[in-house]
């Protein structure tokens, strides 16, 4: 009644090797308990009032009147463990069946629930609900929750989910909001362990919802936690039946219980797992590469084709060209808008500066690209720089730069640090009002670090690493070389044990998210290509799993709607952040050091993951080259009718065309041509 699993996943000293996973089913009195240990300690285990627990009532916008029941039998079939039980009410009887298995090193269950009453039977609640020992344990719901998101929670409390493993918490959403289907939760005391559960996602026949899923999450119970699945209810931030459908708001989401006639079969796939950590804040580690392995969303025949996309991007850059009495570059908006050059963040002015030099060739037959490069760069170096910085914004109409800010003014030093490094070697651009811009960014940023009392508010100022490191070896610069290397060593001590997970990578948020994590981990890449170090390697490994818990596995069924029309994939969107709840295409952004990481620890799926993620984004890219930002895969919206909840799924805001949707792809696609990657 009980097997072992050998673990030797090994990723940043995270995961102890060879350690003994145990998945046993054991009488208990009367019954037979299924439980997972490590090392000879329990970890997870079936609740004492029952394996299954089912509610009939729904009261209060909550399930109510739950009903459990034991095992009352156990019988093996080939490599299934299987255990059987009931639920008797006064309406009939439930059939329960649970069978387990090992796969991949996970433990495997089918649920089953069946209803065998003579009549409907509704308001019902099935769930899932696993154990997990510990006091206070900390918890990642991949694009959703990071450790209790304490930066968002301190920020804007009313934009974020969050959770710190009190009792009575709870944190649980809908099967589609999960970019990656998984809970985990994290141990950091004298015993330092990760615990999963995976769930395979899946919808819910109900002639009352629209779309009806399952949800799965976390609650806190004072010395322990577990792990839910439910067959529709959802909870946060102590509120029950609220769906986080606004950038910073709530709507209703009530009466998410079922009804099961004669002889319905509902059943319900999720895995199991348990593992001792050695560092803590990296129990989400494995479950990310277990999920991208469960998943396999490597697919790409039904996903635009590289070149179409290089096209349709390079033909949309065009189209936003700008240039007037004194300025030449990019527009950030389209012409219905204010006229700005912006550099970094939504604008990448600077960008096509470097992509364009190494998509030349590929573009040929499109004139104009080198004048564009020129034009657009020596502009742009015009922009004053001093002690602090550089303004980012360039308004066409005043003639006048605004609005410095460290995101900004990081990605434009790298474009810039790029651009020179490419012309360097082709030999085709005059450089020197570039390398003059450029030196003094650098500057300023190197001065600002190596101060004493540098002690920046996030994640944003990691986007000063890579220009740096790179501006280091372009002017032989030892200064520059140490500030990198100093930053990339305080943001590795700030962040590595998620008490304060990466944050504040974008402009519109205050919180956790990708684009933070994305700072941290292209600076933590640059640094080793500076060093050698392998630490530093293994910080990267750390900041780069944060940002792939942010990608999409699987393809979410989509209901009717601007998404649906196109037979839209989701697998290698990314979502933005726990604050704003849709995907959008930044994940083509780090896609090519996803890839190179992978090179570099040959991992090969993470080298299939980073194409797919070019590719799939390419997708809903109208005849013009241009694509909108916000693609609703979930119960969440920021443009449109938003009145209603159960039609805010599959929607598509196409009209907020900002200028980085553009110029990361062809940023992406010049770092792939740099190492050779052929599509």
């Amino acid at each position: 009644m009980r097997f072992f699993i050998l673990i030797s996943f090994i990723f940043c000293g995270s995961v102890l090797n060879a350690q003994s996973l145990e998945f046993s089913i054991q009488k208990q009195q009367t019954a037979q308990l299924p439980g997972i240990s490590v090392n000879g300690k329990t970890i997870i285990s079936a609740p004492p009032e029952g394996l299954w627990s089912i509610a009939t009532a729904w009261k209060y916008s909550w399930p109510t009147d739950w009903h459990h029941a034991l095992p009352a039998s156990f019988e093996q079939s080939g490599d299934w463990q299987i255990v059987k039980g009931e639920i008797v009410l006064p309406q009939g009887t439930f059939k329960l069946r649970d069978a387990y298995r090992t796969e991949n090193g996970l433990v495997k269950c089918i649920r089953r629930f069946e209803w065998t009453g003579k009549a409907d039977i509704d308001s019902i609640t099935l769930s899932v609900r696993w154990k997990v020992f510990g006091d206070t344990l900390q918890a990642l719901l991949p694009g959703i929750l990071y450790y209790g998101n304490p930066s968002g929670y301190k920020n804007t409390p009313d934009c974020v989910p969050y959770y710190f493993g009190k009792d009575g918490e709870m944190a649980i959403f809908e099967d589609h909001r999960y970019p990656m289907p998984f809970a985990c939760l994290e141990s950091s005391g004298s015993d330092k362990f990760g615990a999963v559960i995976h769930t395979v996602p899946s919808s819910l026949r109900d002639a009352k919802l629209f779309d009806h899923w399952w949800s799965m999450g976390i609650a806190a119970h004072g010395s322990f936690s577990e792990f839910i699945l439910l067959s529709g209810p959802i909870a946060y931030n102590k509120q029950k039946s609220i769906a986080k459908a606004l950038q910073c708001g709530t709507m209703k989401y009530d009466n998410t219980f079922i009804k099961m006639s004669p002889g319905m079969v509902i059943e319900k796939t999720f895995y199991l797992d348990a593992y001792p950590l050695s560092s803590t804040g990296t129990a989400f580690q494995k479950p990310v590469h277990d999920a991208i392995r469960m998943y396999k969303p490597f697919y790409t025949e039904d996903l635009p084709e590289y070149q179409d996309i290089i096209d349709a991007k390079v033909q949309f850059t065009q189209s936003r060209w700008i240039e007037g009495d004194g300025f030449a570059g990019f527009n950030m908006y389209d012409k219905r808008m204010k006229p700005q050059i912006v550099m970094g963040w939504c604008g990448q002015a600077a960008s096509p500066g470097y992509a364009l030099q190494l998509l030349e060739n590929n573009q040929a037959k499109v004139a104009g690209i080198h004048e564009m490069v020129q034009r657009s760069l020596d502009f742009l170096s015009t922009c004053p720089v001093d002690e602090q910085g550089f303004p980012v914004i360039f308004d066409t109409k005043s003639k006048k730069w605004e609005n410095p800010d460290p995101v900004s003014m990081g990605q434009a030093m790298y474009n810039f640090a790029k651009a020179v490094e490419s012309a360097r070697i082709n030999k085709r651009y005059r450089t020197e009002r570039w390398e003059d811009f450029l030196k003094k960014a650098c500057d300023a940023a190197a001065n600002r670090i190596l101060n004493p009392g540098w002690n920046p508010r996030s994640t944003a100022e990691g986007f000063y690493i890579a220009p740096l490191a790179i501006a280091s070896k372009l002017f032989n610069s030892e200064i520059y070389r140490k500030a990198a290397l100093k930053a990339a060593d305080y943001y590795a001590l700030r962040h590595l044990d998620m008490k304060e997970p990466y944050w504040g990578g974008t402009l519109d948020a205050s919180g956790e998210d990708k684009e933070g994590a994305w700072a941290a981990f292209q600076g933590f890449l640059s640094a080793y290509d500076l060093t050698k170090d392998q630490k530093y390697l293994n910080y990267a490994q750390h900041a780069c799993d944060v940002c792939l818990s942010y990608v999409v596995v699987w393809d979410i069924p989509l209901t009717p709607g601007r998404m649906a029309d196109h037979q839209f994939k989701t697998r290698g969107w990314t979502v933005v952040s726990p604050q704003n709840q849709h995907i959008d295409i930044f994940g083509v952004f780090f896609a090519p050091e996803i890839y190179r990481l992978g090179e570099l620890t040959k991992n090969k799926d993470m080298k299939q993951l980073a194409k797919v993620m070019f590719l799939t984004c390419g997708q809903l890219t109208d005849p013009y080259g241009s694509q909108g930002e916000q693609m609703q895969h979930t119960n969440y919206a920021q443009a449109g009718d938003m009145s209603d909840l159960y039609r805010l799924r599959g929607g598509y805001s196409e009209h907020w065309t900002v200028f980085w949707i553009t110029a990361h792809f062809l940023n992406a696609a010049a770092r792939f041509e740099e190492m050779g990657v052929k599509f």
